[in-house]
């Protein structure tokens, strides 16, 4: 099956090729639409919580392109700051200015200083819009990623574009960054199940 994923973000792109591997799914990504010369419309996002954003995504690009296609969008979550600042849905979104990758970084860590390590937690949605009379969507805890920390100081060399938080994650089991762990250790942290089980389930027609 060919779906198309509602995304530019080719990192986006990649990680979720990665986690379908085992499916017979062939993914493409809103860039391989443009390059064919065929406009993306705009979207606003302006949903309260992951699934209404990732339901405006998928619906706005099926009937844009009438391709089976689904869309993501996740939240981001700390414990320990005041309602107000959360970031929820608006991760890149400060005072009304979106924020690019090394803004993000500066932002966040700010935050930690402030506030001290952020025990922070993912929770992620999707839309799966197979047709005009089938539309699958879950928001499932089986989604969310462990808890992990935001610190105050960002990885010393390593960044990868369009992950800007990468760069300030702790396992929070081991107080190491990510991009230090060895690789046993980041497959028991990456959220791969949920979005697997999905489409196993939308697949087998249950």
């Amino acid at each position: 099956m060919k779906l198309l994923y509602g995304t530019g973000n080719p990192a986006k792109l990649s990680s979720m090729k990665h986690r379908l591997e085992k499916l017979d799914i062939e993914l493409i990504g809103l860039n391989d639409i443009k390059e064919k010369g065929i406009e993306i419309p705009e979207v606003p996002e302006d949903g309260n919580t992951p699934l209404e954003n990732a339901r405006q995504k998928a619906i706005a690009y099926y009937e844009a392109f009438h391709i089976p296609v689904f869309s993501c969008d996740s939240g981001l979550y700390f414990d320990n700051v005041p309602d107000e600042i959360q970031p929820g849905v608006h991760v890149r979104t400060v005072n009304g200015n979106c924020l690019s990758d090394e803004q993000m970084i500066e932002y966040y860590s700010g935050l930690a200083k402030q506030y001290g390590n952020l025990t922070a937690r993912y929770k992620n949605a999707i839309c799966f819009v197979m047709d005009e009379s089938h539309t699958y969507e879950a928001m499932e805890p089986s989604m969310e990623s462990e808890k992990f920390i935001i610190t105050d100081t960002p990885h010393s060399s390593i960044r990868k574009k369009g992950f800007p938080l990468d760069s300030l994650s702790l396992d929070i089991k081991t107080n190491k960054y990510y991009y230090d762990l060895p690789a046993d250790r980041l497959e028991q942290v990456a959220v791969e199940d949920g979005f697997l089980m999905f489409f196993k389930k939308v697949l087998e027609g249950k």
